[in-house]
């Protein structure tokens, strides 16, 4: 029985990453010996094992055929005399194919060394056009490292994308994919990727959509609304913004797509169609409720949100009680960093501060400092105490802005 590391841990640790998880490969044993050995039985498709004391993940050395579409589509084979080389030929890529033995020496059959050296990812063998997830999988490690596609294996995934094995990923795996792109440092190069290979019109059209689709230049330089929703998220990914922040960044402008041509390149009341848009992509990839209610409330304000400083009173009240912000100030948080991204990535704007979000703070804060307990307690009955309650932030707010404004 052999034991080899492999997969990410040597990857990252050529790269000179932080190693996170440690995968191992066990060549020349049955899962009765591993059972043996102490080692707890954890694969439901095939042999993994729990290490009895560090948890680390022990894996029978195994082969893959196709067995029907999809990325469930495989059998697996797990004998004694399946070899270390016959596994790593089944990975994806060859810097995921990378093994070291216990005496530290590299086991690198498909050059994943030099692909590392030179930024590229490349498939390992024509299986790798067998599962589609592999498709997203090597979109995210291009936003992950900042790597390049080699052309061959960017042509297999155009013929995953034209042959319709996408449609058999579960909107659980394409979330779950989508999130981890979102977390990378550069989220665009996953977009990019998705994009040249004809992907990212099956899985996500309604961003698709927004490529080439004009923008008035007065403020938006770019033009391209795509090209921007590219540069606000890799500015949101730099300002270290949560997964929430990022999603709604992603669909605050979509409702762009849908603007009538003839009033290009003007896009009138495309929030409330950026909305619908955002609510539909969120129920086809049943995205978590944080993430699904952040992107609604910034596709419908980040266009006030932008003019808080023209908004009157009563518009800025409204505003903060649609983000609940009294009582979840992280959800005006959120809000305002994603509404930040979209502002200040546009070109000539990066080291500004965004003012709007100053003043909407302000304006919470003013909004606080109303008792409404105390105007309850002086009207327990009244049937319009909520309105006593507006009525009296209103005041407080018109108050503020003439003495800001003096």
């Amino acid at each position: 029985m052999k034991v080899y590391r492999v997969g990410g841990s040597v990857r990252d640790e050529l790269l000179g990453r932080t190693v996170a998880d440690r995968d191992f490969v066990v060549v020349g044993a049955t899962p009765e010996q591993m059972v043996a050995a102490g080692y707890r039985p954890v694969g439901s498709d095939f042999p993994v094992f729990l290490h009895p004391q560090t948890n680390d993940e022990y894996a029978l050395a195994r082969t893959e055929r196709k067995s029907g579409r999809g990325y469930r589509g495989f059998v697996f084979h797990t004998t004694p005399d399946v070899t270390l080389e016959a596994d790593l030929a089944r990975r994806d890529l060859t810097i995921n194919a990378i093994a070291r033995d216990d005496d530290g020496n590299l086991i690198d059959p498909h050059g994943g060394v030099a692909d590392l050296r030179a930024g590229i990812l490349r498939h390992v063998s024509p299986a790798f056009a067998e599962d589609p997830l592999r498709v997203l999988r090597v979109a995210r490690f291009a936003a992950r490292f900042g790597f390049s596609v080699a052309a061959e294996t960017e042509a297999l995934m155009r013929d995953i994308a034209a042959g319709g094995e996408l449609s058999t990923l579960s909107a659980e795996r394409v979330w779950q994919e989508l999130a981890k792109a979102l977390m990378e440092a550069h989220p665009s190069l996953f977009f990019g990727v998705l994009r040249r290979c004809g992907a990212l019109a099956q899985l996500l059209p309604e961003v698709d959509a927004l490529f080439g689709i004009p923008q008035p230049p007065l403020h938006h330089p770019e033009l391209d609304t795509g090209v921007h929703l590219m540069q606000a998220l890799d500015f949101s990914a730099a300002a270290g913004d949560a997964l929430p922040v990022r999603y709604a960044v992603l669909a605050h402008d979509l409702g762009k797509a849908t603007s009538d041509r003839a009033n290009w390149p003007r896009h009138i009341a495309h929030e409330a169609r950026s909305v619908a848009l955002a609510q539909r992509m969120s129920e086809r990839l049943r995205v978590p409720a944080d993430c699904a209610e952040l992107a609604r409330l910034v596709a419908r304000y980040h266009g006030d949100v932008h003019r808080a400083q023209e908004l009157r009173a009563a518009t800025l009240l409204d505003l903060l009680l649609a983000a609940d912000a009294l009582r979840r100030p992280e959800r005006l948080d959120g809000l305002l960093r994603a509404c930040a991204a979209d502002a200040l990535s546009r070109p000539g704007r990066s080291g500004e501060s965004y003012k709007p979000a100053e003043r909407i703070r302000a304006a919470l804060a003013v909004v606080r400092g109303v008792d409404a307990g105390a105007i309850a307690a002086a009207h327990p009955d009244a049937p319009e105490l909520p309105q006593r309650i507006r009525t009296a932030r209103l005041e407080a707010l018109r108050s503020w802005e003439k003495s800001s404004s003096a």
